[in-house]
């Protein structure tokens, strides 16, 4: 039997609780421990928890490190460092500023001799290899993404810092009409406050003067004001029952012609129940890339858009021509 690829986990939040839960489904992984910067004691996972403090003593027992770790503070500090003793797999996302962190984590995993590939997910990630492929099938066109319907972390938890408000999540919805123009071939120019809107669920303080807590979320700058929002009172019961999950997904589209002027279009969508747990078996698919990649001894970072497809199977390039191809 084939020896099985060590995993590590690095932070155990929605994404480090979702690789665990992946983990299982992959035959071909094996989890080996959660490194965390919390008294180990306190994570409650089924994998052996471990303080980062000692994280570099496990390098001869992990394969590949998964960064379960956010954008804004996380990833940044710890990728390039734990590039320079691991190999890695992370799901930066902070688009504008990707180029900086791929020449970071390339610097660190060339001077380690790893691998580490980073913006793993479907946005980046699945979606970029999508608009990647759509384009260069289609040279004469536009590409249009769209994002939900999806819980915007980020947006519910400015929804929860207004005052009266006891709890609340935010959904950012694609917009048909948009939506529409787009699938006709019409090419529209389209605003981002155009291709969607936001709708928020609050469950208000007793007492709480509620069009003072909507007026206060619709005008909040750069989150809601520039958007079309819609804001919902409901109650805790309601609250508790329709949003404790974590949905979202959308689409990535080409219209474009042929020569002749054949109008054609391509279009990729996701729908997800979880997108942490979707996120998360995306990582760890990347987890056999990053494996075939050291074993022809590549080293530094790479991005989806680097890694042919067919390292991201268990299956043989011979399997894969005979079932996929």
């Amino acid at each position: 039997m084939t020896q099985k690829i060590r995993i590590g986990l690095v932070g155990y939040g929605n994404i480090g609780k979702g690789v665990e839960l992946a983990i299982k489904q992959f035959k071909d992984m094996q989890g080996v421990a959660v490194f965390t910067r919390r008294n180990p004691a306190t994570v409650d996972s089924n994998l052996p928890t471990v303080s980062i403090d000692d994280i570099l003593d496990y390098k001869d027992a992990i394969d590949v490190l998964l960064l379960c770790g956010g954008s804004a503070t996380d990833l940044p500090e710890q990728g390039p460092e734990l590039a320079k003793h691991f190999s890695t797999i992370d799901s930066y996302d902070n688009h504008g500023k990707i180029p900086d962190y791929f020449a970071s984590m390339d610097s660190s995993a060339k001077i380690g001799q790893n691998v580490s590939i980073i913006s793993v997910g479907w946005d980046p990630g699945l979606f970029s290899i999508n608009r990647a492929l759509f384009e260069a099938v289609l040279p004469v066109g536009q590409t249009y993404t769209f994002w939900g319907k999806g819980l915007s972390q980020g947006h519910s938890d400015a929804i929860r810092r207004v005052t009266g408000v006891k709890k609340g999540v935010q959904y950012t919805v694609p917009l048909d009409k948009a939506l529409e123009e787009v699938r006709t071939g019409l090419n529209p120019e389209l605003s981002t406050r155009e291709k969607h809107m936001r709708i928020c669920y609050v469950v208000s303080e007793e007492g709480a003067n509620q069009t003072e807590i909507e007026q206060t979320i619709k005008s909040m700058p750069n989150y809601f004001e520039p958007y079309e929002t819609v804001v919902h009172f409901i109650d805790e019961e309601q609250f508790e029952t329709d949003h404790q999950q974590m949905p979202h997904g959308g689409f990535v589209i080409r219209t474009g012609e042929s020569e002749t002027g054949s109008k054609q279009k391509a279009e990729f969508q996701l729908e997800l129940e979880s997108n942490p747990e979707f996120t998360s078996s995306i990582l760890v698919a990347y987890a056999r890339a990053a494996v075939k990649l050291k074993n022809e001894a590549k080293t530094g970072a790479f991005s989806v858009l680097d890694v042919p497809m067919a390292y991201l199977s268990d299956k043989s390039p011979a399997q894969l021509r005979k079932e996929l191809l």
